[in-house]
């Protein structure tokens, strides 16, 4: 079984890792590098106000995307790329998130022109603009098949496992506890809906993130003389320039992309299914906000893991197939525990750090967690045009037992299983954006040009030279702009 995994695995990632790349930096250069040109324009949309009251607003749908795509990925994925891609793994997360962002603002502004009402809330992303925009309703049906069984069975398992390790590892807390408790509280959030997931992603996310980072900052201040080793460690073995490193070129790009990829999501579908759900005037204002997301996941988050984690030495280099070339930490594997210890090393002799660590990435993987069930029903909506369904109950109780079974997996197979789910929808939704990017640029050429008028920009599909946006040709749609130089967001 595991031989057929590693195929998989391999078959699915090998090329879609320079499919991120070029698609990437394809929709930067179509886009006139949006995501640095509008990085002002980012945080106005941020905070902007819904324009209903049947969607979520902005910052919640922000909230709900960076939810799902901070999770243990930012702390056990940065260490697993350090470890088999070596200390250049983590220029290239950060390069392919900033190449990426723009994949991100695509499928997150699709999400929005496509995006339709069903039960009094707003749904959108994959299989919609597959049927809308590509017209291809069978590839639209399989897209969310794929994406049901991924986010129910193969990615919770990820997230649970690693929280329920890393308590064990701090704490001592049985796996079998601590699996039920994360179970119960689950359960308590998710049969609340949309509504109680955003208004727990806002809250959650936020604070934790700040949190962490400023953890980050602690570390950093106590190990400042070791920062400019680390920048030149860092862009010398990303290019195969540094001694030690040299030979691992290949596999630093490999792994940079795959586990940015994993962390920050963006170009696998995820903000166009939390994008889809905010209730603004304008598709380009939410792929706005889910591409500056991108930034914070990875540009922040991952390289603070990553800094920490290279400064205090906390990190052993095992190239797959090779002896180890580093080995600073004896016996512990690559993931979790690299970044506590890191964090050890501001409370020496007192091991603080493994608590702390595991506290954070509990919220992390958390919040993740319910976004999955979020993204799991959204895909049940298009096949089943209701999220009251008997298919609905059979995904709440799906991600309930993969959050289970996820603490008593072998923590490679949760990771392999968790690498093979995004992969399938990641390729569903590149191969979509791939042939959609020109209607999210019109989108964008149009949102610029109710800028330049000094409006706050309202979305009518027909002005776009848009079709299939049945929902902005509706009465729930915003009211046309007034054209005496309203405020612009």
């Amino acid at each position: 079984m595991e031989n057929l995994l590693s195929t998989i695995y391999d078959f699915i990632w090998d090329p879609l890792v320079y499919v991120t790349l070029i698609s990437g930096l394809a929709y930067t250069i179509a886009t006139r590098a949006v995501q640095v040109r509008h990085l002002k324009g980012m945080v106005k949309c941020l905070f902007g106000r819904a324009s209903s009251k049947t969607g979520t607003t902005s910052f919640q749908a922000f909230a709900m995307a960076l939810g799902g795509r901070v999770g243990v990925g930012n702390i056990a994925g940065v260490a697993t790329a350090i470890a088999f891609g070596g200390p250049g793994a983590l220029f290239w997360m950060i390069a392919t998130a900033a190449l990426t962002a723009s994949s991100a603002f695509i499928e997150a502004t699709l999400g929005q022109i496509y995006k339709v009402k069903s039960d009094g809330e707003y749904r959108g992303g994959i299989p919609w603009y597959i049927e809308k925009g590509l017209r291809l309703k069978w590839l639209a049906v399989t897209a969310a098949v794929v994406a049901v069984i991924c986010y129910t069975f193969l990615i919770p398992g990820v997230q649970s496992s690693t929280i329920v390790t890393s308590l064990d590892t701090a704490f001592g807390i049985p796996t079998w506890i601590s699996g039920l408790i994360l179970v119960v509280l689950t359960a308590l959030v998710v049969f609340g809906g949309t509504r109680r997931i955003a208004a727990f992603a806002e809250k959650a996310v936020p604070a934790m993130a700040a949190a962490y980072v400023l953890l980050a900052l602690v570390v950093l201040v106590m190990n400042f003389q070791a920062i400019p080793e680390v920048i030149r460690l860092v862009l010398a073995s990303a290019f195969g320039a540094d001694a030690l490193y040299g030979g691992m070129i290949g596999a630093a790009v490999s792994w940079g992309v795959r586990r940015s990829l994993y962390s920050n999501v963006a170009g696998v579908g995820e903000g166009g299914f939390a994008g889809a759900a905010a209730s603004v005037s304008h598709p380009v204002k939410q792929g706005l906000v889910q591409s500056f997301s991108v930034y914070i996941d990875t540009v922040l988050v991952c390289t603070a893991t990553g800094v920490m984690i290279l400064s205090t030495g906390a990190y052993n280099i095992l190239p797959e197939g090779r002896a180890p070339i580093v080995e600073n930490l004896p016996g512990v594997k690559p993931g979790a525990e690299f970044t506590q210890v890191a964090v050890d090393t501001i409370f020496p002799g007192i091991n603080l750090g493994a608590g702390i660590v595991a506290v954070a990435i509990f919220f992390f993987a958390f919040t993740s967690i319910l976004s999955y069930f979020y993204y799991g029903v959204t895909n049940i909506v298009y096949l089943t045009g209701t999220s009251r369904g008997v298919l609905a109950r059979i995904v709440q109780a799906g991600v309930l037992l993969s959050v289970y079974l996820g603490t008593v997996r072998s923590t490679e197979l949760a990771w392999t299983l968790g690498d093979i789910g995004y992969g399938l929808i990641a390729w569903f939704n590149m191969i979509a954006i791939a042939f959609l990017c020109p209607i999210a640029v019109r989108a964008l050429r149009d949102y610029e040009r109710q800028k330049k008028l000094g409006l706050d920009p309202v979305f009518h599909p027909a002005t776009a030279g848009i079709k299939g946006a049945s929902f902005w040709e509706s009465s729930d749609a915003p009211a046309p702009p007034q054209q005496d130089g309203a405020k612009s967001i």
